[in-house]
C-alpha cells in the first residue's frame, strides 16, 4: 500500500522548484507535514484545502517515513 500512495508525491522542476508535491499541485509534502506538525488535523487541513484528498495526507507521511528510514555508515577516517 506504501507504494501505491507514494504515487501521489511527484516532483518537477516547474512547480515549487521541484520539491517533493502532493500530484503535481503546487502544495509542498513539507506544507503538509508542517501543518501536521503545528497542530492541525487532517480534517482543518482537508477543509482549508479542498482539492486535497485523506490519501495525500497519507502519501506526504509515508514519504516523510521513508526520508528519514535511510542506512547510516560509520565510515573510519
Amino acid at each position: 500500500m506504501a507504494e501505491s500512495v507514494l504515487q501521489r508525491i511527484t516532483t518537477d522542476p516547474a512547480v515549487c522548484g521541484g520539491h517533493p508535491c502532493i500530484r503535481g499541485l503546487r502544495i509542498r509534502v513539507s506544507d503538509v507535514l508542517d501543518l501536521l506538525a503545528s497542530g492541525a488535523t487532517r480534517e482543518e487541513i482537508l477543509g482549508d484545502y479542498p482539492y486535497l484528498e485523506p490519501e495525500d495526507i497519507q502519501a506526504a507521511l509515508a514519504y516523510a517515513a521513508r526520508q528519514a528510514d535511510h542506512t547510516v555508515i560509520d565510515a573510519a577516517l
